[in-house]
């Protein structure tokens, strides 16, 4: 029962992080895209998912203790998938529970490349937006004090696009 308990939540999680990685393929679009508004209801839906796997996982955690307890192991260890498969006996459960590790490993790596892939055009974004205010206003070194235009050392020239002295 309780072997079943765990492979059905395992299933459930999978299928949270099949979602997440749908969501990070939506977001990928929306950060090409520049749709700030998009970007934000996909991180609300995220967050609100993040939630749900954070409860599922709890779940699986008290299956999984439920499963050692079952097989007479009595104290409160964090064992991986693989390490549980070993005290699985029968050859079919055993095999759907290797299945379901295989398949949420696959998924939890995709989902970690999907994430980079979108951590970068953020921060490439953020690069543009830097680069392009740094055009527009000038550059942050850049002296903010008076010099009379009489002033010989006050031949600085404002890189900015806009230039009032025309």
């Amino acid at each position: 029962m309780a072997l079943t308990t765990l492979l059905e939540l395992l299933e459930r999680l999978d299928e949270a992080h099949v979602q997440m990685l749908d969501l990070a393929a939506v977001k990928k679009q929306t950060i090409m895209d520049n749709k700030v508004e998009g970007l934000i209801d996909i991180l609300n839906r995220e967050s609100k998912l993040m939630k749900v796997i954070g409860q599922l996982e709890e779940r699986r955690a008290e299956a999984a203790f439920e499963f050692l307890q079952g097989v007479g192991i009595r104290s409160n260890l964090n064992l991986n998938l693989t390490e549980l498969s070993r005290l699985v006996f029968d050859p079919d459960d055993k095999s759907r529970l290797l299945h379901i590790q295989q398949k949420l490993s696959g998924t939890l790596q995709q989902l970690k490349k999907a994430n980079e892939l979108n951590q970068k055009l953020i921060e490439q974004s953020l690069t543009f937006i830097d680069y392009s205010l740094d055009l527009l206003v000038g550059r942050p070194n850049q002296e903010m004090t008076y010099h009379h235009p009489s002033d010989k050392g006050s031949n600085v020239t404002r890189p900015g696009l806009f230039d009032a002295r025309g």
